[in-house]
Parts: C-alpha cells; sequence; structure tokens
C-alpha cells in the first residue's frame, strides 16, 4: 500500500483508538446501561462473619414486604439442582494424594467461608426494596474459628478451613540435592523472605448480570461484563446448571476494566442466571463497589524465603524458592495453577540458571478466594528473582546492572529452555537491558544523587530485567470475516475488548490486507453464539486471535480473486489485488471487492477461519527507576521510571505505550500503596472502600519515558508479536522496591533493604530508616 492513504492505518502505526469516540462522548453501553422490559433486580445478604455455621435463615419477613419477588437460599439452589464450583488440576497434597478443596456453592450452605460470601439473594421489582428485604432476613450463625493469614493456616495445629485440612496441593520442581551441593560449595549466598502482598484489581466498571429467559427457545441470555464470554458459558452449563451450552447466550457491551478479575464465572452470575430462568423475568445485579472488594478475585498473596547460591564471579549456581500462597476459602482453578505452576515457569527470568530447587504451597484460608490479576504468577517470580539480584549485588559489591550481564542468557542460545522446560523463542536481554542503561542515564545516577543529596532527601535507583511469559496456552482462535456489498468488512473474533485497544489493532490488522480504508473495518466482539473462544486473559489477545484475523482476512482475499476471476473470465493467477479491487494484469479491467461482494447470492463474501499459533510469546524488558526518599516523614518521590521493551513487532506503537504505562502504574501501585488487610482475629476485611485502599495516581512519577525494540520479532506467530498487556506491571514493582532498598543502603541501612515488605508506606519506610 506504499504511496496510498490507507498506509497511514495499517499496522505499525500510532493510530488513534477507533474504541474511544463512544466512550469519552458518553455513547459507550455499558452492562448496566442495559435494561430490559419487567426486569427485577437482585440484591445479595453477604455473611458478617470469616467462618460460621448456618443454623438458620427466616426469610418470611421478606418474603412479605411488598415488592418482594422472590428469596432464595443456598439450600433451595441446590434442591432446584444447582451443583457446585469445584477444582480439577493434576497437582497433588504433600502426601501424595488428589489436591483437595472445597467445591463452592452459588450460596452459601451449611457454613460460610469469609466475610462477604452471599448467603442469600433477595429479587424485588427494585433495588432498593431489594435491600429493604434483605434487612428482614434472619440468619442465625454459630462462629467458627477463622484462620486469616499464610502463617496461621500452615501453622500445625491450626484451625481447618474445611475438614480435609488447610493445604491444597503442592508442587516440587528442580533437583534438590543438586541445590544443595551448590549452596555448599557457592562463595555467596543471598537468602530474603519476601512477600507479595493481596491486591483488590479495583476495575473502574464492578461487575454487572443481566439475565432473561425465553421460554419459547428455552434459553437464557447473559448480558455480563466479563473477559471471557464463552469461558462463563460454558461454566454456567457445564459446571452448575448441567445444560447444553447452546441453552445459554453471552453478550458483553463495554467492559470497564479487567485485569483478569472478570474471567470465568463467578457463583452470583449462576444465581442471576437461575433466577430469570424461574421466574421468567430478567433479573439484574450490579455489584457495589464494597461488594466488589469483599468477595470479586483478590490478586497475589504470597509468602516466600528464597535464596540465592553465587560463584566468586558472582555467577549464579543455584536459586532455592519456598512459597506459601493463599488461596482464601474457595480456591479457583486458574488461582491454583498461577501459583503452583505458572510463575514458576518464570522464575529463572532472562537468566541462565540452570539449577533450581522450588517448593509450592497452595493454602486455604477464611478470606476471600484468590485468582488471576495483571501478571498472574509472573510478577511475584519476577519480584523474587529481581530482589535477589539487588541483594547479592550489594553482597558482592558489584553493580546491580553488571551482575545482571554475567547472568543473561547468551542471544546464541535461542531457542532456549530454562529448567522449568520452558522454550523462549526470541530475547536479546543484553541488547535491551543496554538501551535501558543508556535511556535512564545509568552513569550519570551520582551526580543527580548529590544533586538530591543538598535537599536532605536520600535518592536510590532500581532496575528489573526480566521477561514474561504470555498466552494461557490455549492457541487456537476462530475468526469470521464478512465483506459486504454495502461496503463494510465485519470481523468477528472470539477475544473480549476491556480497554486494551485490541479493536483498533485487529482493524489496522485488517487494513494491512484489504487495503481499505479503516472505517471500512468493523470489529464485532462479545456474543456467543457467534463463536466460542478462550477470550482475553493473558495478554494473549493480539497474538493469537490479532494472527487469525491476518490469516483469516488472506483467506478472504483468496477466496474473493476466484470469485473476481469468474467475474473477469481470467485466471486467478492473472490478478492482483490492491486497494479494495482486482485487476487483470497489465489491463484496465477489474472488479471492486464490494462490488464482487454485492454480486453473491447472500450480498457478502464470508469467511469462518480457525487457526493456531505454535506457542507463547515471552517479551521482556528493561525498567529502570529512581526515587527520593525524605528521611523526615519516609514518603518516596518517584524522580523517573525509564523502560525499554522487547514486544517484538508493534501493530500500535500508541496502545503498547499506553499498556505498558498503565501496567507500570499498577505495579508502583502495589510496591508504594495497594494492600487488601484482614484483621487477624476476627477475618473482617479492613480494606473494603477507597477510604481504606490506596490507588496509584497520575502525578505519582515525576518523569516516565518508554522505548520499544522492535528488532526480535517473535517466532511462534506471523505477526511476530508478543503479548504486552502485563509488561509493565511486572517489570514495574521491583524496580521501584529495589531503588528505595537501594537508597536505604546508600544511606547505610543495608540490612533494612533487605527486609524490605511492601506496600513502601510512608511510616514503613520511615521506620526503616531509624
Amino acid at each position: 500500500m506504499t504511496g496510498t492513504n490507507f498506509g497511514r492505518f495499517g499496522s505499525g502505526q500510532a493510530v488513534r483508538r477507533i474504541e474511544d469516540r463512544p466512550l469519552v462522548s458518553g455513547a459507550g453501553r455499558f452492562t448496566d446501561d442495559e435494561s430490559l422490559h419487567g426486569e427485577i433486580h437482585l440484591v445479595f445478604l453477604r455473611s458478617p462473619h470469616a467462618h460460621a455455621r448456618i443454623v438458620s435463615i427466616d426469610t418470611a419477613a421478606a418474603l412479605a414486604l411488598p415488592g418482594v419477588v422472590a428469596v432464595l437460599t443456598g439450600e433451595d439452589l441446590e434442591a432446584a439442582g444447582l451443583r457446585r464450583l469445584g477444582v480439577a488440576l493434576p497437582f497433588k497434597k504433600p502426601d501424595g494424594s488428589p489436591l483437595a478443596a472445597p467445591a463452592r456453592p452459588v450460596l452459601a450452605v451449611g457454613t460460610v467461608g469469609f466475610a462477604g460470601e452471599a448467603v442469600a439473594a433477595i429479587i424485588a421489582e427494585s433495588v432498593g426494596i431489594a435491600r429493604d428485604a434483605a434487612d428482614l432476613v434472619e440468619v442465625e450463625y454459630e462462629e467458627l474459628p477463622a484462620v486469616i493469614g499464610l502463617a496461621a493456616a500452615a501453622a500445625p495445629d491450626a484451625p481447618q478451613v474445611w475438614p480435609q485440612g488447610n493445604v491444597v496441593a503442592e508442587t516440587r520442581y528442580g533437583d534438590r540435592a543438586a541445590a544443595e551441593a551448590a549452596f555448599a560449595e557457592a562463595a555467596h549466598v543471598v537468602g530474603l523472605d519476601l512477600t507479595n502482598q493481596r491486591l483488590a484489581p479495583v476495575s473502574m466498571e464492578p461487575r454487572v448480570v443481566l439475565a432473561a429467559y425465553d421460554a419459547a427457545s428455552d434459553r437464557i441470555t447473559l448480558r455480563m461484563s466479563t473477559q471471557m464470554p464463552s469461558g462463563a458459558r460454558d461454566q454456567l452449563c457445564n459446571e452448575v446448571l448441567g445444560l447444553p451450552t447452546e441453552k445459554v447466550r453471552v453478550l458483553v457491551g463495554d467492559v470497564g476494566g479487567g485485569f483478569g478479575m472478570k474471567t470465568g464465572l463467578y457463583p452470583e452470575d449462576a444465581v442471576v442466571a437461575f433466577a430469570a430462568r424461574k421466574l421468567g423475568r430478567p433479573v439484574k445485579w450490579a455489584a457495589t463497589r464494597v461488594e466488589d472488594f469483599l468477595s470479586a478475585l483478590h490478586g497475589r498473596d504470597t509468602e516466600s524465603k528464597v535464596e540465592m547460591a553465587l560463584d566468586a564471579d558472582g555467577r549464579v549456581l543455584a536459586l532455592r524458592v519456598r512459597t506459601l500462597a493463599n488461596m482464601g476459602a474457595y480456591t479457583r482453578a486458574a488461582g491454583v495453577a498461577i501459583q503452583l505452576l505458572i510463575g514458576p515457569w518464570v522464575s529463572t527470568s532472562v537468566y541462565d540458571i540452570g539449577c533450581i530447587d522450588f517448593q509450592f504451597t497452595a493454602l486455604l484460608t477464611n478470606t476471600a478466594p484468590t485468582g488471576p490479576y495483571r501478571g498472574a504468577g509472573r510478577p511475584e517470580a519476577i519480584y523474587i528473582i529481581e530482589r535477589l539480584m539487588d541483594a547479592a549485588a550489594r553482597k558482592l559489591g558489584l553493580d546491580p546492572a553488571e551482575l545482571r550481564r554475567r547472568n543473561l542468557i547468551d542471544p546464541a542460545r535461542m531457542p532456549y529452555t530454562n529448567a522449568m522446560g520452558q522454550t523462549y523463542d526470541s530475547g536479546r536481554f543484553e541488547q535491551v537491558m543496554d538501551q535501558g542503561l543508556k535511556l535512564a542515564d545509568w552513569d550519570g545516577f551520582a551526580a543527580r544523587a548529590a544533586e538530591t543529596a543538598k535537599s536532605g532527601k536520600l535518592r536510590g535507583r532500581g532496575i528489573a530485567t526480566f521477561l514474561e511469559w504470555t498466552g494461557g496456552n490455549v492457541f487456537e482462535e476462530r475468526v469470521t470475516v464478512a465483506v459486504k456489498g454495502d461496503g463494510e468488512i465485519e470481523i468477528y473474533a472470539t477475544t473480549q475488548a476491556m480497554g486494551q485497544g485490541i479493536a483498533t489493532s485487529y482493524a489496522q490488522l485488517a487494513v494491512d490486507v484489504f487495503g481499505v480504508p479503516l472505517e471500512r473495518i468493523r470489529i464485532v466482539l462479545g456474543d456467543s453464539d457467534r463463536g466460542s473462544g478462550f477470550g482475553s486473559a493473558g495478554s494473549r489477545s493480539l497474538f493469537t486471535a490479532g494472527s487469525a484475523v491476518k490469516v483469516a482476512s488472506d483467506k478472504t482475499v483468496a477466496t474473493a480473486k476466484e470469485l473476481a476471476a469468474e467475474a473477469l473470465e481470467a485466471a486467478a493467477v492473472d490478478l492482483e489485488y490492491t486497494e479494495g479491487a482486482f485487476r487483470i494484469a497489465g489491463t484496465d479491467r477489474a472488479v471492486g471487492l464490494f462490488e464482487l461482494a454485492a454480486r453473491q447470492p447472500e450480498g457478502r463474501i464470508f469467511i469462518d477461519s480457525t487457526s493456531s499459533v505454535s506457542g507463547p510469546t515471552w517479551p521482556n524488558g528493561c525498567h529502570i527507576c529512581e526515587v527520593e526518599i525524605d528521611p523526615d516523614t519516609g514518603e518516596i518521590g518517584i524522580a523517573s521510571y525509564v523502560s525499554v521493551n522487547d514486544a517484538g513487532r508493534v501493530v500500535n506503537p500508541l496502545i503498547v505505550e499506553g499498556q505498558i504505562a498503565g501496567g507500570a502504574a499498577q505495579g508502583l501501585g502495589q510496591a508504594l500503596f495497594e494492600a487488601v488487610v484482614y484483621d487477624l482475629e476476627s477475618g473482617q476485611p479492613l480494606s473494603a472502600s477507597f477510604m481504606d485502599y490506596a490507588m496509584p495516581r497520575a502525578d505519582m512519577v515525576a518523569a516516565y519515558t518508554t522505548a520499544l525494540d522492535q528488532s526480535i520479532p517473535c517466532q511462534t506467530n506471523p505477526l511476530g508479536v508478543k503479548g504486552v498487556g502485563e509488561l509493565g506491571t511486572i517489570g514495574a514493582t521491583p524496580a521501584l522496591v529495589n531503588a528505595v532498598a537501594d537508597a536505604l543502603a546508600r544511606g547505610g541501612k543495608t540490612a533494612a533493604a533487605d527486609r524490605l515488605q511492601m506496600p513502601l508506606t510512608p511510616p514503613r519506610v520511615w521506620a526503616a530508616l531509624q
């Protein structure tokens, strides 16, 4: 398309997002914007206790309130045949027995496992009436001992969250004997105790579900705010209701953020769907912000004892990790896999570490369940290795960048298989690090630190060189393309937009193939009737579905070429396709793509394409943070944040840079502010609103610079792209914490630097300086 106007909108161009105009103008359609004739409203009554036996539930007064349509309990739902949500994974407990975790009823039955678990559902003509009725439901509880925190759950005499014990499963990787030998002969050993605190994803839009039932077709239609339309449908049908999947349709409009929290099916979703089917009227539930803090999936929550053995030259001989992971009162399959498998996959990161000894233990506690949250296991793993690298550099008296350089994987060894058996297809990690050091003016730090000292503050710098795994290990995608006679190309993909700009990127890829203006491309998402797929999670959308868009578009042009050959009475090999038209080479005889579509019996050219990529992607980066600390208050100011990122080929630089910046803001939020806190005695959440849960702000970084290295395309997909949605989150947390630790060490507090734990609140930093 060289020389045409269309090239300005193809891949590689910083095209403004086509999704944004309706959103910024107020024309977006989120689930709560939708209403159906005759809809009624559902409110959940939630447990005030972290652990208790339900003695009785009296709903009579609530049912007597005018406007109340129904009150449902867990026993009602199980009597109606609703099944519990379980976990089926091939992990084992320490004694070799199968994974053991309580199946979760969609409403509590018999006991409640955490404060905020739904106990009853009240359905009424209005939200106000439903809330009033909820106050009239009388529940008698018998409190039971609550297990709060990993130390309490792992204690030998700990109360049991459920009869089979608090240990869900345990995984071990590596060679324990070889690691012990490496540590015995090491010239240097560093060890740290590290916590990745529990986080609330806090999407802009809380969870919302609107369900309707059509008796004539015996179908349920769910309008939801979800990242996985097909996945939610499949779980609802297969695991809870026992219905064929064709009996449920999931529709998704605009989604106000997901961050992993909106993956899969929540118990509340199933209750709403059941209520609509039972009552024959549309039922809506919109979570309040407090409800999302209490009961939406939380992230992270691990405690690790970690050690690294090094030789006299600073080369890593072995890595040892012992991690306890908090699953909450009920487990999600993804939550277990994230901590026991996915995080470990990247634990050696960009470093050539061949000897590992890992042990990861998943535990139950009387808290809300944990699950996917931006980065999902990789931030925890990278935080560990990057904290160890800086601690080792301090111990050996080496520049942190130099220690990393001595351990980076040589690009000549690509594809490289790490100690966890994961194969990196591409990567030039030293090249990326060198660009990061230059962009951050690493060698000019001493002058900046001296200038900062004039104001009585401490300055520190932190670096993180790292990679991540993307894809969810689901590599197949289905895409349909319809070229319409009215001049529109409609493309349907089964991934889901939630603010990440994928519709724009898909449209740009289509422009590359079809050579038509961007406004001719219409991207459609969010309808399980039109296609089934994994959805959007694990930074997989562009490299799987984007590749599928490219493949499907190429197939469409190839099919259209055969049709054009018939129309022009020429051989297909004699046709050229440019700028939306087929021409016989060397002549002026041509037929337009849309004209050709209009001539077809259905007035369109339609292609249904399923294609696969051959493996995950391994995006990587070098992130460098500099901070200034006021020793009188412990206040941290982020003086600069610089990142160089290998995202492979970049379809839209504007979107990629935005994703990295947004991800970094979330990583910095964990490092500085965010923490879900429970009272250790009662199990009551102490951070269930924005009054108690601090969030990152747009003004927290004085200077932010990002750069993209596109010279290292991915080898596992036809686009050469690598996932980037979580990259910033993974790099930011260790980069900032390392910077604060560096400032403390430069201030003579090396021991305190190694003891630092997130979030780095001013009182915590001030105490470390004393």
